[in-house]
């Protein structure tokens, strides 16, 4: 949540304004991730939501207040279904196999998620640096990491050589690619990776990959 959209709400939003808010926000997200920052127009989503360009720059402040309040909700929604996740009740491998398809889940029905992503990587992440709220939040990934990583190598279960930023990467990267590659992908080998047939067994499959590699104690000889 932004500063500015965090002192709205402060000041004792009516539920109609928090209504329309939330439509803002929803339409700006397909708006950016169809666009891209420059390419978005607000008059396009103010026309879309029934509200007003200034009512847009009243609640988010400018384009750029609307573009961050825009990634910050949806990293939220992704941090949100991790720490759903009761990964105190659960063995280590089995914590890190729900982690694994959890963050697949997310990603492969969240398409407007990875094309936002993407777009911020082609800006060198320009803008998403300016949000302390998705810095903050976005820690949580990796502590949940570690606190499974951890009690699976304090039970002699996991490898302790790879760190939780590694596992991190591992599985955010075949859970993207499905998503931002699938065009390409089908184009050149006739698989739509989100063909819904193929759902259950990819699942499975990011899960025992990561498993599969935290548990595998072989070293590379130097």
């Amino acid at each position: 949540m932004t500063d500015r959209l965090a002192e709205v709400r402060d000041t004792g939003m009516t539920e109609r304004a928090i209504r329309t808010q939330g439509d803002i926000l929803e339409v700006a997200t397909a708006e950016f991730a169809a666009n891209g920052y420059a390419g978005a127009r607000v008059d396009e989503i103010a026309a879309r939501t029934r509200t007003t360009k200034r009512m847009i720059y009243y609640y988010f402040g400018s384009k750029e207040g609307l573009y961050l309040a825009v990634l910050e909700r949806v990293y939220a929604q992704i941090r949100r279904v991790e720490r759903g996740i009761q990964i105190d009740e659960l063995a280590p491998d089995e914590a890190l196999r729900k982690l694994a398809e959890a963050t697949f889940d997310h990603h492969t029905t969240h398409e407007a998620f990875i094309q936002l992503v993407s777009i911020e990587n082609i800006h060198r992440a320009e803008h998403l640096r300016q949000s302390e709220t998705i810095m903050r939040e976005n820690v949580t990934a990796i502590t949940l990491l570690e606190q499974v990583i951890a009690r699976g190598v304090e039970a002699g279960i996991f490898r302790d050589d790879v760190d939780a930023l590694d596992v991190h990467m591992v599985i955010s990267a075949y859970a993207c690619f499905h998503v931002a590659n699938r065009h390409t992908f089908a184009a050149i080998f006739d698989r739509d990776m989100l063909d819904p047939a193929l759902q259950d067994s990819h699942r499975r499959l990011i899960g025992d990959m990561v498993i599969a590699t935290m548990t595998d104690r072989r070293r590379t000889a130097r």
